[in-house]
């Protein structure tokens, strides 16, 4: 099956030997590239002192960066939308990490569950505001970091003509919103997915799932659970 990846591309090449070790071939588009901002995140770790909340692995790759700045935050509790998330912060040295399995909503409701306060939100943009507006319900005290952007990228025709020179994909994995948007966004991109092509469109959530063009909404998939290993079950 020919699978078109439309995430960032330091992420999509994981996802393409995953997809190559599934027997598939990874046709890799990506629509938008990581900004980071490491200073910031230095910044907001020493003026707080409480738990750490990341929804994106984005976010666990900017403090990387950080090295010996990072090391007196590890005993700080950080809270992860995901377990590969959490994972890759465990992998940091972070000692007590919890993760929810859903979205920023479930990752609100674990914060909650747990009890803390002064929690510092290491967040990209754009974003949904799912987690914020859940840890405002939940008269949850924090403050937000803006450690990296998700820049756009646009492809070329003579990119877009490559993708496609061997015949159209039979599926279109779609990670966020706002890729999504960016995507169908592309008028060569919209017009080599007619509605009676078939092409499945596997999105990662429920929010990204409305990004699909009504017209297109009956290939559309949804993932179990918004993670990777969810959305490559779809296949």
């Amino acid at each position: 099956m020919r699978v078109l990846v439309t995430r960032p591309a330091h992420s999509a090449t994981k996802t393409a030997q995953r997809l190559r070790d599934m027997g598939h071939e990874p046709l890799l588009l990506p629509l938008r590239r990581p900004v980071h901002d490491s200073a910031a995140a230095a910044a907001a770790l020493a003026r707080t002192s409480g738990a750490i909340a990341v929804t994106s692995a984005e976010a666990v790759k900017v403090i990387f960066s950080l090295g010996e700045t990072l090391r007196p935050h590890l005993a700080r509790r950080l809270f992860a939308v995901g377990e590969m998330t959490a994972e890759a912060a465990r992998s940091l040295g972070f000692r007590s990490v919890a993760s929810s399995s859903g979205n920023g909503g479930d990752l609100a409701d674990l914060v909650a569950a747990r009890g803390t306060d002064d929690l510092l939100y290491l967040a990209g943009t754009p974003r949904a505001e799912t987690f914020e507006a859940g840890l405002r319900q939940r008269g949850i005290r924090f403050s937000i970091a803006e450690c990296y952007r998700m820049q756009p990228v646009a492809p070329g025709p003579a990119e877009i003509e490559a993708i496609f020179a061997g015949g159209r994909p039979d599926a279109v994995l779609f990670y966020s919103r706002q890729t999504a948007d960016d995507f169908f966004g592309v008028a060569e991109l919209r017009s080599a997915l007619p509605e009676e092509s078939g092409i499945r469109l596997l999105c990662l959530s429920e929010a990204v799932a409305e990004a699909i063009p009504a017209a297109l909404k009956k290939n559309a998939a949804i993932a179990p659970m918004p993670d990777e290993k969810s959305l490559l079950s779809l296949l």
